[in-house]
């Protein structure tokens, strides 16, 4: 079953709050959830799998889809290092040199996608 789509007005409220670094643990897993929403919207596709754990995991990007085991292309940090990177607080690039992103795969690179473009502007 398909998880309720989170509301712009909410996830936006979410991440504004999140990026401050002292919000909720609800708080964060919302603006987490909202961002990869998002990011599943701009970039769809069964390609490349994010994981923000312990709130949630997308797969997007398209290309060869993915369906059983461990996907080759697979990207992974924590909740204040993805919402960094969604809202341009964080490069790309800047996130893997310093180790905080973990990619692995020839298309686990999202340059292209971040950072996120939210409906209504900015989230700052």
């Amino acid at each position: 079953m398909a998880r309720a789509r989170i509301p712009d007005g909410e996830g936006r409220r979410a991440v504004a709050d999140a990026r401050g670094g002292d919000a909720a643990k609800p708080v964060v897993a919302t603006a987490v959830r909202y961002t990869l929403q998002h990011l599943g919207e701009v970039a769809p596709g069964h390609t490349v799998e994010v994981r923000v754990p312990p709130y949630a995991a997308i797969q997007c990007i398209e290309g060869p889809r993915h369906t059983r085991g461990t996907p080759p292309n697979v990207v992974e940090t924590d909740a204040r290092t993805w919402l960094a990177l969604a809202s341009g607080e964080l490069t790309w690039a800047d996130a893997l040199s310093s180790g905080t992103v973990h990619a692995s795969g020839s298309r686990a690179d999202l340059t292209e996608v971040l950072p996120l473009r939210f409906p209504g502007g900015p989230t700052r």
